[in-house]
């Protein structure tokens, strides 16, 4: 049962070994997408990220507020990683520049998709992509074959499966209200 659910969250978040951390990234962006309307002054930077974005300070003014708040924040945030963190982010860089350009649009399609879904969604994706990342290596490896081996129409059963089990799970915990 739990491998044929890890099979389908495999499905959705295969090749996305940085997920959980871009998907914490791209949902604080979500967030601040309003406050991205207006400019921010390049005064208004710390002084450890007008550093870091210095090759910008002559053209700050013209980039467009959605950049501006993007450069913002992605200085902010390298700025409060460990160096260990900071390693982890440059090879998730390296590997994601050497994909080739139709791998990144799939990969970037698959991203769209699920941040369309509800939060709820997503929280439970997020968890089940845990619990398959803590299965060990060569269970891994058994479920990605199966699901890469799987016809649509198998993958498409196994997702019916999953949703039904989950379903009677989410019942068994809170009765059959829906209640906790």
């Amino acid at each position: 049962m739990n491998s044929l659910r890890a099979m389908v969250i495999l499905g959705v978040l295969v090749a996305l070994p940085a997920a959980a951390e871009d998907m914490r990234q791209g949902e604080a962006a979500s967030a601040s997408a309003a406050a991205a309307e207006a400019p921010i002054a390049w005064s208004s930077l710390s002084a450890g990220q007008q550093r870091m974005l210095a090759r910008f300070a002559t053209e700050w003014s013209s980039l467009p507020p959605a950049r501006q708040h993007a450069l913002a924040r992605g200085s902010e945030r390298w700025l409060q990683m460990t160096p260990e963190q900071r390693q982890q982010a440059r090879q998730r860089f390296d590997r994601w520049q050497q994909l080739p350009p139709e791998r990144r649009y799939a990969l970037r399609k698959r991203w769209e998709r699920f941040h369309s879904l509800p939060p709820e969604e997503r929280a439970a994706l997020r968890e089940q992509y845990r619990k398959f990342r803590s299965l060990p290596p060569e269970q891994r490896r058994q479920l990605r074959e199966r699901w890469q081996n799987a016809t649509p129409e198998e993958r498409e059963r196994m997702r019916q499966r999953l949703e039904q089990r989950e379903r009677a799970s989410r019942q068994q915990r809170t009765g059959p209200t829906g209640d906790r």
